[in-house]
């Protein structure tokens, strides 16, 4: 991927990783666009950083994904990087009253949503890369949050296909594949052990540089590298 003089979308750009990818790739000189649910959000990122245009959109609804297409398609139609990165993690237990509604919620906006973009954007005439965010919970579950490890298991197979399928159009599809890191995911404070998003970041960069199309960093290397016998032996201790 060429990282400099792209427009790039991400999908839930004003937090986290969408945040810390939208701040490296104004660093790298790309035009960006961010969406998010969150207008306050969107807002605060715009007052940091004027250059961003942002667009207030729901990905989990279908109506609002075709919108958002339709205005890319009308004034940004030389847009070229789709980054499919908004995600919505819930810890809970099967037994929770509300655990069917937030699993919907949760496969609207994390499958279905970056499924649905996918084939919208690929019938813009200069797009020639899609990034997906899954995550090192793709190989190996937790437990707790049962339904984000299912929904990324499966955007993460998607992504191998997407890739496979969009070959012949020359269009690359990159996989980011995080692991736990310190930000509001599934809820304040259930991360600040882990590693910060700007140093996952660098590593994220480094590795594009280098031509890769599959980016890990610390834990979800050896997440996304196990075997039968050590994603076992991983997630007896994840899950103990």
């Amino acid at each position: 991927m060429i990282l400099h003089n792209n427009k790039i979308l991400i999908i839930g750009g004003a937090t986290g990783i969408g945040l810390g990818l939208c701040e490296r790739f104004i660093e790298e000189g790309n035009t960006v666009i961010i969406c998010s649910r969150n207008a306050a959000n969107l807002s605060a990122v715009q007052t940091k950083y004027p250059s961003v245009i942002t667009k207030v959109v729901d990905v989990s609804i279908a109506t609002d994904r075709q919108t958002l297409f339709e205005w890319i398609q009308i004034e940004h139609p030389d847009l070229n990087v789709l980054v499919n990165n908004a995600g919505i993690q819930n810890w809970m237990d099967i037994n929770d009253e509300q655990f069917l509604s937030k699993a919907q919620q949760e496969i609207a906006v994390n499958i279905e949503a970056p499924i649905h973009l996918a084939h919208l954007f690929i019938q813009l005439p200069k797009l020639n890369t899609i990034m997906n965010v899954t995550s090192g919970l793709s190989f190996v579950p937790l437990a707790k949050a049962a339904i984000y490890s299912a929904t990324k298991a499966f955007f993460h197979s998607f992504t191998l296909s997407l890739r496979h399928m969009l070959k012949s159009r020359n269009i690359e599809v990159v996989e980011i594949i995080p692991p736990a890191l310190n930000n509001d995911l599934g809820g304040k404070g259930l991360h600040d052990y882990a590693p910060p998003v700007s140093e996952f970041i660098v590593s994220i960069f480094e590795q594009l540089k280098s031509g890769k199309d599959d980016l890990t960093f610390e834990n979800s290397i050896a997440l996304s590298q196990a075997g039968p016998d050590a994603v076992k032996m991983i997630f007896s201790k994840m899950n103990a």
